[in-house]
Formats: C-alpha cells, sequence, structure tokens
C-alpha cells in the first residue's frame, strides 16, 4: 500500500493552490477595471474578460484540489515557481485582449518584468517583426496601473500575499515561505507564519500610502502619477508613467521622495516592522543593514565627486544626480533621471559595479543581496588570516552569530549559479547577434531584476527590438533571478522528482 511518504508530487495540491491564486489575480484585475470605467477607457471589458477567465479556471481548480494536508518543500517550490508562470501569462491577457500590444510574447514579457519587479519595457519602441509597439505615455491609463499593480503585487512576493490567505484554504503556509525565501534570511517576526506575511503587508502598505502622500502634494504630481510612482518605488520596480521615468518631473522635492523610498524598500522589512513597534536597538545593530548604508554612501561619494570633476557638473547637480542612479540601481528599482551611459568612464564604471549587489535579504529588492556580498567579503578576509595562520580556529562572524559552513556553502553555490546564469544569458543574447557589450546589460539586468541596463539596453532604450526567442530567454532570467535561483532551477535536478 503506497504512502503519503511514498509519493514523490502532489499534483492534486499543486493545482488547487494554483487555483486559489488565479482568483485572488482575477480579483486584482478588477482595479485597473475600475480605473478604466473612471476614465471613460474601453480597457476595462478586456480587464473583465480576463478576470472573468482567470476567475473561473483557477475557481474550478481549487473547488476540484482543494488541499487538506501541510504542503511539503516539493510541492511548495514547485508551486512558487508555477505561480509566477502563470500568473505572467493570465497577466498578459489584458495587454493582448486590448490589443495595446499585438505580440503576445510581448505582453507577458511586460507582465513578468512586472511582477518580477525588473522594469524592463517592451513599450515605446520597433519589435523584430516590424511591429511598433505604442510609447508608455499614449497607453491607456487603466494598463498603466495594472503594470504598477503587478509591481506592488510581486514586490513582497506572490507567495507572501497567499500566505496571508492560506488560513482560507485550511493548510498552513511555511513551506511556501521558505521556498520563496530559500537561500537568504527569512526573518520569522512572530510564531505563525500567517501572523508574519499580515504584519508584513501591513508595514508595506504603510510604507506605500506614506510615500503617496508625499508624492500627491507636489502640483507637479496628480493622484495617479503618486500612486503608481508609490507602487513602483516601494516594489523596487521602475516602471513609471512617463517616458522619461522620474526624470520627466524635473523636481528635487520629488526625487529626494523616491531615493528616501527607495532605500527604505531594499531594507529588510521585518527590521522595518521592528522599527516600528520600537525596538530601533535592534535595527541600528543589524550588521546587514550597516553595510548596506556604508555601501550606498561610498558610491555616492565615489559617484558625485567623479562626476563633479569630469562632467562640468555643480557639486549640487552631481550630488542629486548621482544620489538618484546609484540608490536606484544599487536596490535594484531602475528608476531614471539621467542617462548614465552618456557618462565618463569612472562614474559609470562605479555604477557598474553595483549591477553586481543588490538591497538587504527580506527586502523587495532582487540581486545578489548585501547579506550574501557581507559573509563572501569576510570569508576571503578569513582566507588571508588563515593563510598566516593555518592552525587557527577563525570563524566568519555576522552580527553576534557564526555563519555556518552549511551557510557559506550555500552562499558560494549561489553565487557560482548567478555567474553561470550572467554567463548563460549573455552567451544566449551575443548568439542572436546583440554586441557582448549589450549582451552583458540585458543579461545581468534581468537576472539581477534591474531593468535597464548599458549599450542597446539603456535608460533610454527598449526591449521591444529583441527577437522572440530572446525575449523568453529574458522571461526566464527575470523569474529565476527573482525567486532566487535555486527555488527555479532546482525543479531540473532529477533529485528533486525521485523519492
Amino acid at each position: 500500500m503506497t504512502t503519503r511518504t511514498q509519493r514523490r508530487i502532489h499534483v492534486s495540491e499543486v493545482l488547487g493552490i494554483l487555483g486559489g491564486f488565479m482568483v485572488a489575480l482575477a480579483s486584482a484585475m478588477l482595479l485597473p477595471a475600475l480605473v478604466a470605467l473612471l476614465y471613460g477607457e474601453t480597457t476595462w471589458i478586456d480587464f473583465l474578460w480576463s478576470a472573468m477567465l482567470c476567475g473561473v479556471t483557477g475557481g474550478i481548480l481549487f473547488i476540484l484540489f482543494r488541499p487538506r494536508e501541510e504542503l511539503r518543500m516539493r510541492e511548495a517550490f514547485l508551486i512558487v515557481s508555477l505561480t509566477w508562470l502563470v500568473g505572467s501569462l493570465a497577466g498578459a491577457l489584458p495587454y493582448w485582449l486590448s490589443e495595446t500590444l499585438l505580440s503576445y510574447t510581448d505582453s507577458v514579457f511586460e507582465v513578468m518584468s512586472g511582477f518580477s519587479t525588473t522594469g524592463s519595457s517592451i513599450l515605446g519602441g520597433t519589435t523584430h517583426e516590424g511591429i511598433v509597439n505604442p510609447a508608455i505615455e499614449s497607453i491607456d491609463r487603466s494598463l498603466l496601473f495594472w503594470r504598477s499593480l503587478t509591481h506592488w503585487i510581486g514586490g513582497m512576493g506572490i507567495i507572501l500575499l497567499t500566505l496571508a490567505l492560506l488560513p482560507l484554504l485550511g493548510i498552513g503556509g511555511m513551506q511556501l515561505f521558505k521556498a520563496e525565501y530559500s537561500g537568504s534570511t527569512a526573518d520569522k517576526i512572530t510564531p505563525r507564519i500567517q501572523e508574519t506575511a499580515k504584519l508584513l503587508w501591513t508595514v508595506y502598505v504603510g510604507l506605500t500610502c506614506t510615500q503617496f502622500l508625499l508624492l500627491w502634494v507636489h502640483p507637479s504630481m496628480d493622484w495617479f502619477d503618486a500612486l503608481n510612482h508609490a507602487f513602483s518605488t516601494l516594489a523596487t520596480g521602475g516602471f513609471s508613467t512617463r517616458n522619461a521615468s522620474v526624470g520627466a518631473f524635473d523636481s528635487i522635492y520629488i526625487e529626494i521622495v523616491i531615493i528616501l523610498f527607495m532605500f527604505l524598500a531594499g531594507i529588510n522589512f521585518a527590521l522595518h516592522f521592528r522599527l516600528f513597534t520600537g525596538r530601533a536597538a535592534a535595527v541600528i545593530q543589524n550588521s546587514e543593514l550597516r553595510f548596506y548604508t556604508f555601501l550606498t554612501l561610498l558610491f555616492v561619494t565615489g559617484v558625485t565627486i567623479s562626476l563633479w570633476a569630469s562632467h562640468s557638473l555643480s557639486f549640487g547637480q552631481a550630488l542629486r544626480s548621482s544620489s538618484f542612479q546609484v540608490i536606484s540601481i544599487l536596490t535594484t528599482t531602475g528608476f531614471g533621471t539621467d542617462d548614465y551611459t552618456l557618462w565618463p568612464h569612472l562614474p559609470f564604471a562605479l555604477l557598474f559595479v553595483l549591477f553586481f549587489t543588490g538591497g538587504c535579504a527580506g527586502s523587495t529588492s532582487g540581486g545578489i543581496k548585501m547579506l550574501r556580498i557581507s559573509i563572501i567579503l569576510k570569508n576571503i578576509q578569513r582566507e588571508f588570516r588563515q593563510t598566516l595562520h593555518p592552525h587557527a580556529v577563525l570563524p566568519i562572524r555576522l552580527g553576534k552569530r557564526i555563519v555556518s559552513p552549511s551557510v557559506l556553502r550555500t552562499i558560494l553555490s549561489f553565487l557560482m549559479l548567478y555567474l553561470l546564469l550572467f554567463l548563460t544569458g549573455t552567451i544566449l543574447l551575443a548568439g542572436l547577434g546583440y554586441d557582448p557589450y549589450s549582451a552583458m546589460s540585458a543579461s545581468i539586468a534581468s537576472i539581477g531584476n534591474i531593468g535597464p541596463g548599458w549599450g542597446a539596453f539603456g535608460p533610454a532604450e527598449s526591449y521591444a527590438h529583441i527577437p522572440v526567442i530572446g525575449k523568453w530567454v529574458l522571461i526566464v532570467l527575470m523569474m529565476i533571478g527573482r525567486l532566487e535561483i535555486i527555488t527555479v532551477l532546482i525543479l531540473f535536478t532529477p533529485w528533486f522528482w525521485k523519492n
């Protein structure tokens, strides 16, 4: 007789959870439908059809395969990966049905870029097949709202949102939480994972509302622009309602507000919760936050001085431009106020280094993450000391904690996979005819969920001109990068499918 522990994958449980997610996604599509009605746009019907299709399909799956037991880790990894893929395939429907984007691949690219908080866009460019995609400011506001909303949902994590709803499904969510944050520090701030999810979402919503109000008071932004940019900032996504991104508003006040909230979004959200509950000492003493702050100040200073010295800018102009671009790239947000590809070599080289960083673990940013970089640097330091003192016991410490060999091994494996994916993406895009300079740019910008790169994919360029196969390569890279690599790649190992 076959027991539960002998089964490989419980497909019914996976389908049931996916069905519940599709119902939630259908509900989210009703919000841009209301925006379309508010502005008298005909796209409301496209959002309604998309919501009905997702809702009916998801409802049937949930009713037929509603899970009854606690998820195992294998099902959790499969659900996490499929959720992001299915979410992007379904979320592309409004673009495609409204014929705003004639290519379904382009529609999926735009939505995956949204959910993964990458911020790469195919709008405002001509496709490889000769189709002219509309510019950002020429599409309906409901679709602009949907772009930003996908950022906001994906920012904290689609799975983390689902965790808050899991009690309604009658199952626990610890396995999903571990799968979403594999390889990083999932900071449980309450004993129950559902309560943790709710508290983190409370912090997320609170910061979003605060930034929205701060942006809305400025005369150059109406409520719509303010809300969309708040969504994109807290998600460290980068989608804007303007072709020229944040630079279109030409306001120091708006830039300062967005800089502040980009920096906050790059901090572990568990630390935000501790700060709001009066535990400031624990926040200040956090070693990753200190390293993140130090690196930010270091690069802002370096880029400011190099721009001031070599670009004929006043010190104030150099500080303004460097602060925004450094924090935008460091946190993998991707907003722009300046075309940094036109900068002199030294400040651009400094900015290039930041493409391989990222914010703190447990934040909404992508990239390698400060925690991993900090531990890798400490390991290098230890190797030098160990060479001089071969018999000494030299543990790696992160604050007061000792980093175990298993954690160090996982981080080094992650880094190797990250670099291998970067090289693979570069080679594949170079094989499609792009110069190595541009191919490297698109690859790291996708894996790191940054958005704009350089060369043919700079902040003033569109990703529309990539051939279809190249867009699917970047779609996969965006998803893998957002899900911390191992979560997705483990599905392609033989050990995952064996008992």
